[in-house]
């Protein structure tokens, strides 16, 4: 174990967001999204099945046997917190561990739009997070809960697979509930939260048509829930959510959907002239043209939405990656390489703007 907590200890302080451990090949770390081979004994099978018992959790050991695969929370003192996934490759074991921060980042810290608090300021109604596996979405909705924590008095329940961010209580009482471990499963823990006498209510991950109808119900009974999805951008959010329904089911959905949606913020990261990395966000608000767009299921219709609706705090990524690139922040190389529609952003940088609202239809 000593040369395991080694090996995460060094991987903190060298600034790695993620440890890679394979039975007979190099510790490996990611720096700044590069895979990195460091200075280290290879994991043997003999090591490897010793950490293995030495950090699963009593209460997930039952399941890693009839599943192979499990993720939890590990927690080393004075190094700091990860979020594991234990699972084989060709009968041998694998971890990967990513390095979660204890002191929640700031929205400055983190280079969020400052309309990301007016929309963790919703009195009720779903917010989304979106984007892909990596992008800091966990860290987003962190800080989201943080600002409410801070300025509010709240009671926010979050529901998480697993915990990551430790909040304290400051304005808000927070309850931090583990799936597996201080409840079965999302679903049984929606079932039960408002009982709870919540304000707020943190879903990890929207992940399925029951997660999905509880939030929609929580929603629709003057609750805020906060949660993430995994879609590559905030129009294809909406479709999302539907594709987690039967067909004849998604018409009604849709339509609650118009009326419980306060938003969704989708981002991708990006590397800054300095090697650092920075989010590229999108923001969808139900605004009334939205809403009404949802209704009237003109879904084709919301990325143009977003581009006209700066006005009411509604950004694309286009729109986003050229405000980064004229700051000074971001190449236009990189920008592009980040685009939804490149053509269009190389475009822009030209000084050519095409009125994108001529797409919708009033």
């Amino acid at each position: 174990m000593e040369i395991f907590q080694r090996i995460l200890k060094t991987a903190v302080e060298g600034g790695a967001s993620d440890v890679h451990l394979k039975i007979g090949t190099p510790v490996i770390y990611r720096i700044n999204r590069e895979l990195i081979a460091v200075d280290a004994p290879f994991p043997t099978t003999e090591w490897m099945n010793k950490i293995v018992e030495a950090v699963t959790p009593d209460h997930l050991k039952k399941k890693l046997i009839e599943e192979r695969e499990i993720d939890f929370s590990y927690f080393v003192p004075g190094t700091g917190r990860f979020r594991t996934n234990l699972f084989q490759q060709r009968g041998q074991w694998c971890l990967a561990m990513r390095f979660v921060k204890t002191r929640v980042p700031t929205f400055e810290e983190l280079g969020l739009l400052e309309q990301i608090k007016l929309v963790a300021e919703s009195p009720r109604g779903i917010v989304l997070v979106a984007g892909t596996t990596g992008c800091g979405k966990s860290t987003t909705l962190a800080a989201m809960l943080e600002h409410i924590n801070n300025n509010f008095k709240k009671h926010i329940i979050t529901l998480e697979d697993p915990i990551e961010y430790v909040f304290e209580d400051n304005q808000s009482v927070i309850e931090q509930r583990e799936i597996g471990l201080d409840t079965l499963t999302f679903h049984h823990a929606l079932v039960h939260v408002l009982r709870q006498d919540p304000d707020i209510i943190m879903v990890g991950e929207m992940r399925d048509d029951i997660s999905f109808s509880a939030a929609m119900s929580a929603a629709e009974t003057g609750h805020l829930v906060l949660s993430t999805l995994h879609t590559t951008n905030a129009s294809q959010s909406v479709n999302r959510i539907l594709d987690f329904f039967k067909a004849e089911e998604r018409e009604q959905i849709r339509r609650q959907l118009s009326g419980t949606l306060r938003g969704v913020i989708c981002q991708r990261m990006i590397t800054t002239v300095e090697g650092k990395l920075t989010p590229a966000l999108e923001i969808l608000l139900n605004t009334p043209m939205v809403r009404k767009l949802l209704e009237e299921n003109r879904l084709d219709k919301l990325s143009a939405a977003i581009e006209t609706g700066l006005d009411d705090g509604m950004i694309s990524f286009n729109q986003s990656l050229f405000n980064l690139v004229k700051s000074g922040r971001v190449s236009e190389k990189e920008a592009l390489s980040k685009a939804t529609n490149p053509q269009a952003l190389e475009m822009n940088f030209k000084g050519i703007f095409l009125d994108e609202g001529r797409r919708i239809i009033k």
